[in-house]
């Protein structure tokens, strides 16, 4: 299974409502991944939380824009959201932690349980 940067830096997945993460760290906004290839935002979606790509550099790894991610995360500490992401465009499910830092995002995904990645996301200007 082939698990592409965005899918793994938003293993960014989740199921209950924004109103459980009132108190636990925000990550809305604009991201760039941490290769300069992807510019994701995050904003809620319905009673979850979307991955979008709003802009790709490359697109030779499947990428698009448009291509996105529904997260369903609980508060797992003051700073982290942990749960799952599902990708309908690849039809994948996989576990994420998704970490705010006082300068950006860190994202991790996992497939399986072992074929895992983390990357690193910075605010978009």
């Amino acid at each position: 299974m082939k698990l592409t940067p965005t899918l793994t830096a938003l293993c960014l997945s989740m199921a209950p409502a924004l109103p459980a993460l009132a108190n636990s760290a925000d990550p809305s906004g604009v991201w760039l991944r941490d290769d300069g290839n992807a510019r994701v935002r995050i904003a809620p979606c319905g009673s979850n939380i979307c991955a979008t790509n709003v802009w790709i550099k490359d697109t030779s790894g499947g990428e698009e824009v448009g291509d996105r991610l529904v997260l369903t995360l609980k508060p797992d500490g003051a700073d982290s959201l942990k749960g799952e992401a599902f990708d309908p465009k690849r039809n994948r499910r996989f576990a994420m932690t998704l970490t705010v830092k006082p300068d950006g995002l860190s994202t991790r995904g996992c497939i399986v349980g072992v074929l895992c990645k983390t990357v690193n996301w910075t605010p978009a200007e």
